[in-house]
């Protein structure tokens, strides 16, 4: 199924009831006095987060999410019934945006979490209220308060803990396929990803992570160019980056440049983005090692890790036949554990 990663919706509280004017009318009480009832409150909207969901699709058929109003009170100091709420289902990930003011209302990072996006309208009071001493008989009630009612902007952002990056062609399918059960499209043309895939890299019992392979990159992603600049949200919640080059390009097309220079490339697009993403931190998988002869493979790599001065962890694999990419994978495990560890340890020195 295609990912929709961004959708628009309208939320729309539910009014008040209004308050009534009443009076008691009984046999053998003639002064029974105003007994007009307040209102019901209008239901309210909320957003929860469902991690069995993992699109907006449905919100691209149901736009409109109406809460129901409140009823009016009655008399007998009778008070109307409050108005249901209704509750809206999003994936896990979800950034809330008021449209109106680009405001990000919340996010929804965890299974359960609740978001109150318009808040119902109060209920109007009943005459009840307005008795005083120099007014016995008050014909006087205040109507609903009208519910809120916004447009929101909901981006899903995949909760992935690495997230892979490249140019088109870089053989991120190919390597997301050989490391998970994750079953992406591959083809020998650019593009073949055209929306983003997860994978679950499961290293032993209780120990995994998950693996987010976004569209390829071009020059000029940042400002809308090719398939991937829509889908840099992704990798914004990652932990780690394992950056993708193809060894051996193929001259002409998209591919026709240097694996150096597909690097600072996308470095470049990464920055103008957002320059978080830039400060990640990020691997190089130098990728397609099977298309030449081991020693030409090895020194093509040293070069290009030399002439980047490239100062983090970087690898040499063929993704294709699965050769080098399980000890990235364990590389990758014992990081995420040394950054679970390390913020554990910091969240009890400031609960101490």
């Amino acid at each position: 199924m295609k990912l929709v990663d961004e959708a628009e919706i309208e939320v729309i509280a539910g009014n008040g009831g209004n308050g009534c004017i009443g009076f008691r009318r009984e046999k053998f009480i003639p002064l029974g006095g105003p007994d007009g009832g307040d209102g019901g409150g209008g239901g309210s909207v909320w957003l929860v987060a469902d991690e069995n969901l993992n699109t907006l699709v449905d919100f691209r058929h149901e736009r409109i999410f109406r809460a129901q109003r409140g009823e009016n009170g009655m008399g007998r100091q009778m008070y109307g019934k409050g108005g249901e709420d209704k509750v809206v289902t999003v994936p896990v990930g979800t950034v809330v945006t008021n449209v109106d003011t680009d405001e990000v209302i919340g996010d929804l990072t965890r299974h359960g979490d609740r978001l109150l996006v318009a808040r119902g309208g109060k209920g109007g009071l009943g005459n009840m209220h307005f008795k005083s001493s120099v007014n016995r008989a008050p014909r006087q009630a205040t109507p609903g308060e009208p519910g809120e009612q916004r447009q929101l902007r909901l981006e899903l952002k995949l909760l992935a803990d690495v997230g892979l990056l490249g140019f088109p062609n870089a053989g991120k399918s190919t390597f997301i396929r050989a490391v998970s059960a994750a079953t992406p499209k591959v083809a020998d043309y650019p593009f073949t990803t055209l929306y983003p895939n997860l994978g679950v890299v499961s290293v032993e019992a209780h120990r995994s992570f998950v693996i987010a392979d976004i569209p390829g990159l071009i020059e000029g992603a940042a400002e809308g160019a090719g398939l991937g600049a829509q889908f840099l949200r992704h990798l914004q919640r990652t932990r780690l980056l394992l950056h993708l080059v193809d060894l051996a390009p193929m001259e002409g097309g998209v591919e026709g440049v240097s694996p150096a220079e597909q690097v600072r490339a996308i470095e470049h697009e990464l920055g103008k983005h957002d320059p978080e993403l830039l400060a990640k931190p990020r691997w190089l998988v130098l990728n397609k090692a099977d298309l030449m002869f081991a020693d030409e493979a090895a020194e093509r790599a040293a070069q290009v890790v030399a002439e980047l001065g490239w100062e983090q962890p970087w690898f040499l694999v063929s993704a294709l036949g699965r050769e080098g990419t399980w000890p990235i994978m364990l590389e990758v495990m014992a990081f995420l554990d040394r950054q679970r560890t390390a913020a554990a340890e910091a969240e009890a020195d400031a609960a101490g």
